[in-house]
């Protein structure tokens, strides 16, 4: 019994070192009444609120940044503006025109700035230059001489020098696709991309060819002339009785489709002998 009783002293002794002292279990019961481990995320959250708070109204308000320095100011826009009005208003903003490039503009008048730098509204020193690019206007060529060439050649020559081409049509004694006319004339200074109008011939204008037999020569020959066609070949064909002096054949046959200014050919009655 006595080494029963000496062995239950010690566990217990043992169970009272390893469960910690009084302090530890009232520190445990008060963080599990708490919440556990919820409070210690909400006082780290609190300190990085009241950490952020402070640092703001110390940069803000204690130590605000310092305003920009005195010697600097902003750059104008110039675009748009002329170069003489563009000096001008780097002069009242205290700065002063420096390097001006220059280059072909379609539609921007001769001295008109295009681009800059540093750009507007930013801020450069007093005093320094801004460089500016300005328009030297459309690029101005002559008309090129395409009236030897048929349409299309024609308008591709016109597009390649850089114009915008526009094709009419129209009857003419020229031979179908040969170029009538141009506009402007061939060597007119033009600017880029100017309109420039071809007229293309669809051929002399085509008549029905009238019926002609029966008729006297001398009457047929002025009919075809008021058409504006021309008389060919003439021949005469032995014939009797009332055909003598009158058009027996002709060549192109009534109601064909002829071009004015052609020939017609005409056999023409005769008596014998």
């Amino acid at each position: 019994m006595k080494l029963g009783e000496s062995l239950e002293r010690r566990r217990r002794k043992g169970g009272r070192r390893g469960g910690g002292g009084p302090g530890e279990g009232r520190f445990a019961s008060l963080l599990a009444r708490l919440g556990g481990p919820r409070i210690l995320w909400w006082a780290l959250a609190l300190a990085l609120v009241g950490f952020g708070g402070g640092y703001l109204f110390s940069t803000r308000l204690l130590f605000p940044a310092p305003p920009p320095p005195g010697d600097l100011t902003s750059v104008p826009e110039l675009r748009g503006e002329l170069l003489e009005d563009a000096r001008e208003r780097l002069s009242r903003a205290e700065l002063v025109l420096g390097p001006v490039d220059s280059l072909r503009h379609p539609s921007a008048l001769p001295g008109e700035v295009l681009g800059q730098s540093p750009l507007p509204d930013q801020l450069s020193l007093v005093g320094d230059t801004v460089r500016v690019a300005v328009s030297r206007g459309p690029e101005e060529r002559p008309v090129p001489d395409v009236l030897r060439l048929r349409g299309d050649r024609a308008a591709t020559v016109l597009e390649a020098s850089g114009f915008r081409v526009v094709v009419d049509s129209v009857e003419s004694d020229i031979p179908r696709g040969g170029v009538v006319e141009v506009d402007p004339e061939p060597g007119t200074p033009a600017t880029l991309p100017q309109e420039i109008r071809l007229t293309v011939s669809t051929g002399p204008p085509m008549l029905e060819m009238p019926l002609l037999l029966g008729m006297p020569e001398e009457e047929a020959r002025a009919l075809l002339d008021s058409l504006g066609l021309e008389v060919g070949e003439v021949e005469t064909r032995f014939r009797f009785g009332r055909d003598q002096g009158l058009v027996v054949e002709q060549e192109p046959p009534a109601s064909a489709e002829i071009q004015q200014g052609s020939a017609v050919r005409l056999v023409v009655g005769r008596r014998g002998g």
